[in-house]
């Protein structure tokens, strides 16, 4: 060999992308390489059947044993025509809009188990969008957190300023349209006190809402939307707003608006007075008040138990299935030693 082929040999020996030899860049490391037979896919969708319709079944267990008291009041709270026509409807706008007119109404409700505190009061709105992607983009959070940034309004209108042309605190149609129906109970001719502390998210009263931030000129203008917000109080501490302010995805939902912390035995009857000052005529919504007892998966959903049985159910029916085919019309399998990876490296 020449020296000009030898330099050449070289040259092209360093010019090489070939990675240094490891067992790792030739992926001949150790690895699982599992053979899906028929008895390791029959034990599998067995195994997942036997698993998940008892945790199906303790799911619809549990949420047996919530009690759930539902009252619709929208309909029977209102002293107007509730038929579909648009007069009884023109009706029903006029007197939620009226702000002269006593809206207060009394319902009746009965025990039917007994109720062990904490007994969760809840307030449902069915046809409302909170998730509406205008609405949503309604507030601007940094407003709600910094007591310097009360003149950023950005994304709130048309909530933003008033009819000064003074900056909204909280501003937003969120915060704006805030539930101002309200409810007290009593039993036996008994005040029964709800608790209102404690029914939003620490994160909120910590991170999103400032201590320090003040509603102002808030509800000041004429059309109003929701309830009105204590000025002397923050936002922080004003804690149905920062229940309402977490909007809901889907258009039915159900928020919570305080608790209950005395037992409520079987049969008791509960003189429920309502404030029934909240408009969803205007978009024929519905108004439920709930009140629920919860377990360890939380409140009455029978949803997670069925899905968990169903599921549980198709994989013991196709495992059922796998094993008849298998016993009636065996197929032959192919012997795992002629693998690949399971013959001898030096007799490749």
């Amino acid at each position: 060999m020449s020296s000009g082929d030898a330099a050449l040999q070289s040259s092209s020996s360093k010019a090489s992308k070939k990675p240094t030899y490891s067992r790792f860049t030739q992926q001949e490391l150790p690895a699982c390489k599992p053979i899906l037979t028929p008895e390791l896919i029959m034990a599998a969708f067995i195994f997942l059947g036997i698993t998940f319709i008892p945790i199906g079944l303790s799911h619809l267990s549990a949420s047996d044993h919530v009690v759930e008291l539902i009252d619709r009041y929208d309909e029977d709270c209102i002293p107007v025509d509730n038929s579909n026509s648009e007069a009884a409807y023109n009706k029903r706008i006029g007197y939620i809009q009226d702000v002269k007119t006593d809206k207060t109404c009394t319902r009746t409700l009965i025990v039917p188990k007994k109720m062990k505190h904490p007994i969760f009061v809840y307030y449902q709105l069915d046809d409302f969008y909170q998730n509406h992607r205008r609405y949503v983009k309604s507030r601007n959070d940094e407003q709600y957190r910094n007591p310097a940034a009360d003149h950023k309004t950005a994304h709130c209108e048309p909530e933003s300023m008033n009819n000064d042309n003074q900056p909204i605190v909280p501003c937003g149609l969120i915060a704006w349209s805030l539930f101002n129906d309200t409810y007290s109970f009593s039993v036996n001719g008994n005040s029964l006190p709800i608790n209102k502390k404690g029914i939003a998210w620490e994160s909120d009263k910590t991170h999103k809402f400032g201590s320090k931030v003040y509603p102002k000129n808030f509800q000041s203008r004429s059309l109003i939307g929701g309830a009105k917000l204590n000025e002397s109080i923050p936002l922080n501490q004003q804690e149905d707003l920062l229940v309402w302010m977490r909007t809901a995805a889907l258009p039915n939902f159900r928020k919570l608006y305080g608790r209950i912390e005395t037992d409520l035995e079987a049969n008791e009857m509960i003189k429920v007075v309502i404030n029934n000052n909240y408009n969803t005529y205007t978009f024929k919504g519905k108004k439920k008040l709930v009140i629920s007892t919860t377990t360890w998966i939380g409140g009455k959903n029978d949803f997670l138990g069925k899905v968990y049985i169903t599921v549980g159910g198709i994989c013991l029916f196709i495992a059922v299935a796998f094993i008849s085919v298998y016993l009636i019309r065996p197929r032959p399998l192919g012997d795992p030693a002629y693998l690949s990876w399971n013959l001898d490296p030096a007799s490749n």
